[in-house]
């Protein structure tokens, strides 16, 4: 039987001191000193075996951050594991308080195929650590041929209905294939477009028109929140494409990230795919011929399996189930709390499929250090995440 823990984890804006990261934002030696100080000890409690990074402009600062976390680590195995030489190192709890630390694990960094390093105009990364052997890993990012996404026609209107055109997702998408205790899992860590307009800047101009709040455009900035909202889409459709591709290959799957969603979203309606109706022998065949032209029994067996083999399953939400608790959250602005953060497992993980491998047992998010922005301590948001981290504890069979 082997147990190990997965985990997401949105560090907000990771990079070093005094490199100005978006416009007029940078950390000082102070300020970065605070932040891998913070950012050490919320890794020191995740100690998953897996965790994706989000949010990492430069590779050196998660170094600095995985490195000081060790040191932790080994500084708390001193002090709290038991020596040879006590007879009771073998109790249990020992080996809950003991942390195995990151010196040994493997690092992966995807960075941002559209970060040119100029200081104000970065564009972040994202990154993934693994106690596990990595058998294979590649990014997703720019494609070789543009993913052209068609619109089908109207009823009653002739002509093209349009297009929309996907050269590149936003930031990377990180595949890795993992050995896990001798099972080949493919984990994917994500970061999908997030909630914020896209706008135009004109030819010759300094900025969109609807940057200028002074002049607030609400038509103009409704059409930048299509614009954002139609790509976090199409990234998640990438990122589907992707899991399936694993899924139908025989693998199972597990993805991670920020989705910039909630949980009932289209968005990761996507990710996770369809939701299998009860009984598809009530239904008209999509050939029907007559009006009692339905799917047989046997047809309604096979669409129902098939949707099943590639649905993805949230992590929270079977948490949610098991635990009989009614609210998680990892992200908290203007009073609203909600999740953006996901981890979905695919069948392989499902205690109620015929295609488990294994099961979650439990289920972590670290939230307590999130305020809405109108807390007297917000300012300190700046330094520490903006996101809660969620960790998944699995046992395989």
């Amino acid at each position: 039987m082997t147990e190990f823990s997965i985990a997401s984890f949105n560090v907000k804006n990771l990079i070093g001191s005094d490199s100005e990261y978006y416009r007029f934002q940078s950390y000082t030696p102070e300020e970065y000193a605070w932040k891998k100080d913070w950012l050490a000890d919320q890794l020191l409690s995740i100690d998953a075996d897996i965790v994706g990074f989000q949010e990492i402009f430069e590779e050196p600062a998660l170094r600095d951050v995985i490195d000081e976390t060790s040191a932790r680590a080994e500084a708390l195995n001193e002090a709290v594991v038991p020596d040879q030489s006590k007879r009771y190192r073998k109790k249990a709890i020992f080996r809950r308080l003991a942390s195995d630390g990151y010196r040994d694990a493997t690092l992966l960094f995807a960075p941002n195929s559209a970060d040119t390093g100029e200081p104000g105009q970065r564009r972040p990364g994202l990154a993934l650590i693994t106690r596990y052997e990595v058998v294979d890993w590649e990014v997703i990012q720019d494609f070789d041929t543009p993913l052209e996404i068609a619109f089908p026609k109207l009823r009653g209107i002739d002509g093209d209905s349009g297009s929309y055109t996907l050269a590149r997702v936003s930031r990377p998408i990180l595949k890795v294939r993992l050995n896990v205790d001798g099972r080949q899992i493919t984990v994917f860590n994500a970061h999908l477009k997030s909630k914020l307009g896209e706008f135009i800047t004109p030819t010759g101009a300094e900025h969109a028109q609807e940057a200028d709040l002074t002049s607030y455009d609400p038509v103009g900035r409704a059409l930048g929140g299509l614009r954002s909202a139609l790509r976090r889409m199409a990234e998640a459709y990438v990122l589907r494409r992707a899991i399936v591709e694993e899924l139908q290959a025989g693998y199972p799957v597990m993805a991670m990230g920020d989705f910039n969603d909630g949980e009932d979203s289209v968005a990761l309606e996507i990710i996770s795919g369809e939701e299998p109706f009860k009984n598809y022998s009530w239904m008209l065949r999509h050939n029907a011929k007559h009006g009692a032209d339905r799917y047989s029994d046997e047809e309604d067996t096979q669409i129902r399996r098939d949707i099943e083999a590639v649905k993805m399953y949230s992590a929270e939400k079977l948490f949610v189930r098991k635990s009989l608790r009614d609210m998680v959250y990892t992200t908290a602005f203007g009073g609203t709390f909600e999740s953006i953060d996901q981890i979905y497992m695919s069948e392989h993980f499902h205690p109620d499929t015929d295609a488990a491998i294994g099961e979650m047992t439990y289920f972590s998010v670290l939230n307590d250090h999130l305020t809405d922005g109108s807390h007297p301590e917000a300012p300190y948001n700046k330094l520490a995440s903006d996101h809660g981290q969620i960790i998944a504890h699995m046992r395989l069979k």
